[in-house]
């Protein structure tokens, strides 16, 4: 009765807001649907981003039901997309596949949302082109442009943004300077965020919450008089402050309560896109290196630093058809993932893989109504463990979804995924001598399924769909080298939005839930691959006052009990994750007596509510092991101001 009684709430405050609809067409803040369209993908574009003013890859995924993101500390937020944790994800910085595995207890994903213009997410079924290793589906990050800060006619620009956080006293600071010269463009971006200890709804310290970030962004383009692009752009980011011991959660409180973590992201994109295209000539190439260190300080086990490294690239051809194009070419990664105890005895561990694939995505109208997706590829891998050890292996996958129009107002749609995801890299942090190597090492494999339907009513929109993922023979953190478990995901999710002239209205709710080798999924036993979910529930509102100057918003984010959790201590009772009701809004005026100014103000957990994120670690064993979660957060007022030039 708990769960339908929300859902009922929240149904008549949406149809509430229906006295208000003035016309059929949608408003356009920027917002997107359960999906950018009627097919899987979920899209979040820059007007999304500016509304939402995201400080941390919570905020960006807020209001995405099926996209849960753990932590309270971005040095250990872990994304879980349809239940599959991002490290079974094909996960890329402008096109740059990322390998970030390196501890178990901090972030894979270290991303500045200030840099960001768009993200775009694959649930499960994702296309060829995506890239390797797309077991659960792939996310894919962009950074800003030239084009999406300058004007057009203008020669140079500029950004300055500072920002004041109440919880915390948390203060940021940022500058952008871009810029036109011939067929040169440039631009470069910093930031400095700084800030004390965070309380929670009780008004408790939440232990090692405090700011230290660093980030940045250089952007270089050539376009040649026949349209020929050249662009190379540096992206990196920093943390550096005093974490809890595991940054991922506060206790046990035994000694020492927190240690120093270092953690720095870069990543270097060299890419080339043709000018002057045929149908059958648009070819673009890229080559990219990313590494993420992270140095954790003195402790009962010494001082150790931890690297990933990917050397990436790509080329590829765009051939276009009558009723669409097919993408086809070849990709490459040669990643490494070590381990070095810093001033001891000189130990380092390391593993290797590199990895080569062929691959065609085709895109095709079939008809007036119906479209289709369709691709594969072919990859092969060499695997070297930390003893010398070498494995190859190689693999298809093969991808196949569509929409089609019932009526001009309502589509079905539908895909499948086979993937091939070949041996992952073990964590930097769980090497140790003496591992022995079994032969042979079974690959990664998934099967993804969605099935879903769109509606569009006038002023609603209308979605739902089903999903289910199955995932044979993932790595996953062990005392063994090569430790793999099968995992389960699976659920539904429903959607709607209505518009009105100045405004919109958007609901969302999900039902998630996972099995690891056959049971529930608990935290402890799903590291890399999945958590404890259950029903969540995403509320956003939006108006602007044309006449005032002013926007507005609200959001929430609702997660009920989720009971069907268990501990992973044999023979332990398991705690229930409570459920929490988030609510936020904000406040944005840009004055048109003074252009290019704009002034936001937020409060954040309006209801100083003390919770942690479902996503969160440890949450089901917190009275058996006294674990304390990282919790939220309380009530916060967030002061923004931003001037372009």
């Amino acid at each position: 009765m708990q769960r339908l009684s929300g859902l009922s709430s929240l149904l008549a405050l949406m149809s509430a807001t229906s006295a208000f609809g003035q016309a059929n067409e949608p408003f356009h803040l920027g917002t997107i649907f359960i999906g950018s369209d009627a097919t899987n993908e979920i899209g979040i574009d820059n007007e999304d981003l500016t509304r939402t003013n995201p400080t941390d890859l919570q905020d960006i995924f807020a209001t995405e039901p099926t996209v849960s993101v753990g932590s309270s500390l971005p040095i250990s937020q872990k994304i879980y997309v349809n239940g599959v944790e991002e490290n079974q994800m094909n996960v890329t910085i402008d096109g740059a596949r990322q390998n970030n595995r390196i501890f178990h207890h901090s972030a894979t994903t270290y991303i500045d949302p200030s840099l960001l213009k768009a993200v775009r997410v694959d649930p499960g079924v994702a296309p060829a082109d995506a890239g390797p290793g797309a077991i659960g589906g792939a996310i894919a990050f962009e950074t800003k442009d030239v084009d999406d800060l300058l004007a057009p006619g203008l020669g140079f620009g500029g950004t300055v943004t500072t920002e004041y956080q109440s919880n915390g006293d948390t203060f940021a600071g940022s500058l952008a300077l871009y810029g036109r010269q011939g067929n040169f463009e440039y631009l470069t971006f910093g930031k400095l965020a700084d800030g004390g200890i965070r309380q929670d709804g009780d008004g408790n310290d939440i232990r090692g919450s405090g700011t230290g970030l660093t980030s940045g962004l250089a952007k270089l383009a050539f376009t040649g008089e026949n349209g020929d692009r050249f662009e190379m752009s540096f992206e990196s980011v920093e943390d550096d402050a005093q974490r809890p011991f595991r940054a991922d959660f506060q206790g046990p409180a035994a000694p020492p309560l927190t240690r120093s973590y270092r953690l720095n992201r870069r990543n270097l994109v060299l890419s080339y896109e043709a000018g002057e295209t045929t149908e059958i000539w648009a070819p673009f190439v890229q080559l990219a290196f990313n590494s993420t260190n992270l140095d954790v300080g003195r402790g009962p086990f010494g001082v150790f630093g931890g690297e990933s490294q990917s050397l990436t690239g790509k080329i590829q051809n765009e051939f276009t058809l009558s009723n669409g194009t097919v993408t086809a070419g070849l990709d490459f990664y040669r990643d490494s993932v070590n381990l070095e105890e810093v001033g001891g005895g000189g130990t380092f561990f390391e593993e290797k893989a590199r990895n080569i694939g062929l691959y065609a995505q085709a895109r095709l109208d079939l008809s007036d109504r119906a479209r289709l997706s369709a691709g594969a590829r072919y990859d092969v891998q060499k695997f070297e463990g930390l003893d010398g050890t070498k494995i190859d292996s190689d693999g298809f996958s093969a991808n196949l979804a569509g929409d089609y129009d019932l009526t001009d107002n309502v589509t079905i749609s539908a895909g499948a995924s086979r993937v091939w995801g070949g041996i992952a890299l073990a964590e930097s942090f769980i090497m140790t001598s003496g591992w022995t190597y079994p032969q042979p090492v079974e690959s990664v494999t998934s099967e993804n399924l969605y099935l879903g339907v769109s509606a569009d009513a006038g002023a609603w929109d209308l979605k739902a769909k089903v999903f289910r993922t199955n995932i044979d023979d993932a790595r996953t953190p062990g005392v063994t080298p090569v430790s793999t478990s099968d995992l389960v995901t699976k659920g539904y999710e429903l959607g709607a939005q209505y518009n009105w002239d100045a405004g919109f209205v958007r609901f969302g709710y999900a039902q998630i839930d996972s099995e690891i080798n056959g049971n529930p999924a608990n935290s402890y036993l799903g590291r890399y691959l999945t958590t404890p979910l259950g029903d969540q529930i995403t509320l956003e509102l939006g108006h602007r006052f044309e006449d005032r100057d002013l926007t507005v918003g609200f959001d929430a984010q609702i997660a009920l009990e989720q009971t069907d959790v268990v501990n992973p201590a044999p023979g332990a009772s398991a705690t229930p994750l409570p459920q929490y009701e988030v609510l936020n809004a904000y406040a944005e005026y840009t004055p048109r007596n003074m252009p290019g100014l704009t002034i936001r103000g937020e409060l954040n957990n309006i209801l100083d509510a003390k919770y942690a994120d479902h996503a969160t670690y440890g949450q089901e064993f917190v009275n058996s092991d006294g674990l304390v979660p990282l919790f939220e957060p309380g009530r916060s007022v967030s002061l923004l101001a931003t001037y372009r030039f």
